[in-house]
């Protein structure tokens, strides 16, 4: 009998769930834990990075979402409308797609009210068997009618047993932290209860925000920062919250916790039967480029060909027959088309020239992008890499492809601000609206931001010595290339190790990697804390183009800025998922550039 977590949040809960999906899956291999599901509030976000970190552990991903539901219908914004909280997992890749409707159907702007809603019609409308479901824990929606209108919950189970399948609804019994709460003991009693007069199976779960119980304190700090308290408040009561102050409970927990916490052997051996009903599918894979449409005729490879040997001639032809560049366009070329990213390149080059021929000023070439001769001859860079000395494999290397996967090349365009928005319209209009948008990024909390709000929730020290202390650590994009080179992931333990003496006052690290100093104990907890996700906005340049309809295979979700949905996933999620991102820039400095043009050509400074 194993116990299999089905109730974990990662920290795409942004500001609640602690775990990274690296972190779950790691603890579950260190359990020997066969399976493991992922229900983030709201959101399924995390779930291409969690189904690949699982698989390195061999670990089998159940991906799932616990909705918030409204008791009315969703488009009801109204405080009186009452939320509560439901788990929903994916059986399968079907599964995984009705998944996907529902969390995009609950970011309309109709049902979005502080957070993504859901209501009981449209579970009925867009659920099914492909899908498993159950409910019973503090907050959820069968708590809430077992504890104000008993029959109402019974008739509850009886719609939900209706909506998924006899075989897929469960009452849901989280025993794992009721010595320590006592409404969640006697919750316990009355849903055993209601699952034996309505025949439907009892499941134990867990309500796991953080990976093990040692990190119980790093959760504490995250929720206080959601919270914007400090740690000694939301210890006294004041958080509202208090089950997560007062408890070491919320972790992933082995079988014999789960025992010693009062589960039956039947609720957990439902979490294995729950487990091998989910199929091990995956979501990921290779680039679903749309099809360059205008080749005449020709293969988008034999396009891109001539395509080059047109640039040449018109910007190269002095270099025709030196034996470099030949060799140069030769070997890029038949990378590309080794890598079948001949579509990539055609797509690029077409909406920069686009661009070009509105009489707009496009960057002459950003980043690493500016190494490659193919993008020199296509006009979507101006620097000639060879004169220059730059290198193709530092803009693409295709040692990184494996059979599985294929890395995409990351070319940055910048274009005037102004004229972005029209350069997405462009692409909407060419590969249609349904396959084209913009897409979500997380920021992480790191080095100066991770270590400030330690300081600041254990109230360690003034502010003005926080600022002293937290700016002597170097902004990440300052030591990019090295933190690259090391394999680091965090600021602040790289800074203890290549540039300690900027912080020595404060804290010190020995040759076997043990802190020292008075704030030891406040760097050691936020160097764990670093990476952590704690908001969500939309990416400023990221444009995401796939071959298929995106609100089928991606979940979109809300933009509280514009009246469009955006990919609801990280960038490197959804080139996991096929899902190919280009980068579209603003640069103010092109506004400024095209006015001065404007005002010494025509008199005006109009765009």
């Amino acid at each position: 009998m194993n116990f299999i977590s089905l109730h974990t949040h990662s920290h795409f809960s942004l500001l609640d769930g602690l775990s990274q999906p690296k972190q779950i899956a790691e603890r579950c291999a260190e359990l020997q834990m066969p399976a493991c599901a992922i229900t983030d509030h709201g959101s399924i976000s995390g779930a291409a990075d969690f189904m690949i970190q699982c698989k390195k552990k061999n670990v089998k991903a159940i991906i799932g979402c616990e909705f918030y539901v409204t008791e009315l219908d969703a488009t009801l914004k109204d405080k009186d409308n009452l939320v509560s909280h439901q788990v929903i997992l994916a059986k399968n890749f079907k599964g995984w797609q009705k998944l996907i409707q529902l969390v995009s159907a609950s970011n309309d702007k109709d049902r979005f009210y502080y957070k993504p809603r859901i209501d009981l019609e449209m579970m009925k409308e867009i659920c099914d068997d492909n899908l498993i479901s159950f409910s019973g824990h503090l907050g959820s929606t069968l708590h809430l009618r077992a504890i104000n209108i008993p029959n109402e919950a019974e008739n509850y189970i009886y719609i939900m047993q209706d909506i998924f399948g006899k075989e897929n609804f469960f009452v849901e019994i989280q025993s794992i932290d009721s010595k320590n709460n006592s409404e969640a003991k006697d919750l316990m009693g009355t849903l055993r209860l209601l699952a034996n007069k309505t025949n439907a199976p009892c499941v134990a779960t867990c309500d796991a925000h953080y990976p093990s119980q040692d990190r119980v304190h790093d959760h504490q700090v995250l929720l206080c920062s959601a919270l914007k308290t400090t740690l000694k408040k939301a210890q006294s009561g004041q958080s509202g919250l208090d089950c997560f102050f007062n408890s070491s409970q919320f972790h992933i927990p082995s079988t014999q916790e789960m025992v010693d916490c009062g589960s039956t052997e039947e609720e957990i051996g439902n979490t294995e039967l729950i487990a091998n009903m989910c199929e091990d599918y995956d979501i990921t894979g290779p680039p679903k480029l749309p099809k360059f449409p205008d080749c005449g005729g020709m293969s988008e490879t034999e396009y891109l060909k001539k395509l080059c040997v047109k640039g040449w001639y018109n910007r190269q032809k002095d270099y025709w027959n030196v034996p470099e560049y030949q060799e140069r366009i030769r070997k890029e070329l038949k990378v590309i088309e080794e890598a079948g990213l001949a579509g990539y390149f055609l797509i690029v080059q077409d909406y920069v020239n686009w661009g070009k021929n509105q009489g707009w000023l496009i960057g002459p070439g950003r980043g690493s992008g500016a190494g490659s001769l193919t993008s020199y001859l296509l006009g979507i860079t101006s620097i000639d890499p060879i004169k220059y000395g730059l290198i193709f494999e530092r803009f693409y290397n295709a040692g990184r492809n494996t059979k599985d996967r294929v890395s995409l090349p990351d070319i940055d365009v910048d274009f005037p601000v102004k004229k972005r928005k029209h350069v997405i319209e462009y692409l909407k209009n060419k590969y249609g609206s349904d396959r084209v948008c913009q897409m979500a990024t997380f920021g992480r909390m790191m080095g100066r931001g991770a270590l400030k709000e330690v300081l600041r929730v254990h109230n360690a020290c003034s502010y003005e010595e926080m600022n002293i202390i937290t700016k002597n650590l170097p902004q990440e994009a300052e030591i990019s290339d090295q933190l690259e080179a090391a394999d680091e992931t965090s600021i602040i333990r790289w800074t203890l190790q290549h540039d300690a003496k900027r912080i020595s006052d404060w804290c010190t690290m020995d040759e076997n990697d043990n802190l020292h100093g008075d704030y030891a104990n406040f760097f050691a907890q936020a160097i764990r804390l670093e990476g952590t996700y704690k908001s969500q906005g939309k990416h400023a340049a990221g444009v995401v183009l796939s071959s298929d309809i995106l609100d089928k295979v991606c979940p979109m979700i809300n933009d509280k800025n514009s009246d469009e949905k955006i990919a609801g996933m990280a960038m490197n999620d959804l080139e996991s998922m096929g899902h190919v991102k280009f980068d579209i820039l603003g640069v103010n400095l092109l506004d400024k550039l095209m006015g001065v043009n404007n005002l010494l050509q025509f008199g005006k400074v109009e765009l």
